[in-house]
């Protein structure tokens, strides 16, 4: 017998993709709501009581209001905006790194952020081991697909073709930096320097590190063994050993739910580059979704996904 799935705010970027990783698959039954249903609270209430999962792809707002008409004590959730993602009761959705028993046995899962999704594979394993200072100021760099900004971004971006590069998080309040902070137990925020490149999906995120710099810091070669450790036998994080000259994000980029993590040293290992690389609609969002849904249903994590 298969499970409902509830997706509420199926018609944007994220629900829309984790619709397409579901189709045809026997285990998952979507409960889909018509076009002149989606807005009205009573049918989205009914729906949100009546399935075995619901996922939230809303604004925060929208999602907590929707948390809050939840009655049915059985259903589980899966909440894909940031509304939830350090807040009492709820599972931060990144077995990897929390554990896919602590993702399996939950009723409420936050999924992580795209950029955060990046930064914590990279950093969580190296601080909790002590190979990496908690107490530093660490900077991060990212640039991401214009997907990741919802349809006002895409349309932006898409109907001006002067746009190359966009930064922004200039206020130094991203909404992404609590989860950064508090998954890698961090003393400080990140210094988090967020931008939007000329392509639809796609992400680099990376954290600088001067290590002769740093008094409690690993070697290059000491940080590398630990990831590799800390994903060993994983399907869907992969972590290099070479060090390519280039790392691109490619306006062509095909969807994929892979993670690729990269360990990047000067010649006299004072210096090195942490580099994740994602889609950002993939692990960053709607992949990591159905990775969670896969889990909680007791099914393999990676079914249906695209690696």
């Amino acid at each position: 017998m298969s499970s409902t799935v509830f997706i509420d705010g199926a018609a944007g970027t994220t629900g829309l993709e984790i619709a397409e990783r579901l189709a045809g698959r026997e285990e998952f039954s979507l409960l889909i709501l018509g076009d002149e249903k989606r807005k009205d609270d009573a049918a989205r209430k009914e729906a949100l009581n009546s399935a075995d999962f619901v996922i939230l792809c809303l604004p925060d707002d929208a999602a907590r209001a929707a948390v809050a008409m939840i009655e049915t004590d059985n259903v589980r959730v899966i909440d894909a905006s940031s509304a939830h993602r350090t807040s009492a009761g709820w599972t931060y959705g990144f077995p990897e790194v929390v554990g896919t028993r602590e993702v399996a046995s939950a009723r409420f899962v936050s999924n992580p952020g795209c950029y955060p999704t990046g930064f914590i594979a990279l950093m969580a394993p190296l601080i909790s081991a002590g190979l990496l200072p908690a107490d530093w100021p660490y900077a991060c760099h990212a640039v991401t697909g214009y997907s990741g900004g919802g349809k006002s971004l895409i349309a932006r971006f898409e109907d001006d073709s002067d746009i190359a590069y966009r930064s922004y998080g200039l206020s130094f309040s991203h909404k992404h930096l609590p989860e950064m902070q508090v998954l890698c137990d961090l003393k400080l925020a990140p210094l988090f320097s967020p931008a939007v490149i000329s392509a639809y999906r796609g992400m680099i995120v990376e954290v600088p590190l001067p290590l002769g710099a740093m008094d409690k810091a690993a070697s290059p070669d000491m940080l590398l063994a630990n990831l590799q450790q800390a994903y060993l036998g994983s399907r869907i994080i992969t972590v290099h050993e070479d060090q390519p000259d280039e790392l691109l994000a490619l306006r062509s980029m095909e969807p994929t739910d892979g993670l690729d993590l990269y360990i990047f040293a000067s010649a006299d290992k004072r210096q090195a580059r942490l580099v994740a690389r994602l889609d950002n609609l993939g692990k960053g969002a709607s992949g990591g979704a159905v990775q969670n849904l896969n889990l909680m249903a007791g099914l393999p994590e990676t079914a249906g996904l695209r690696l």
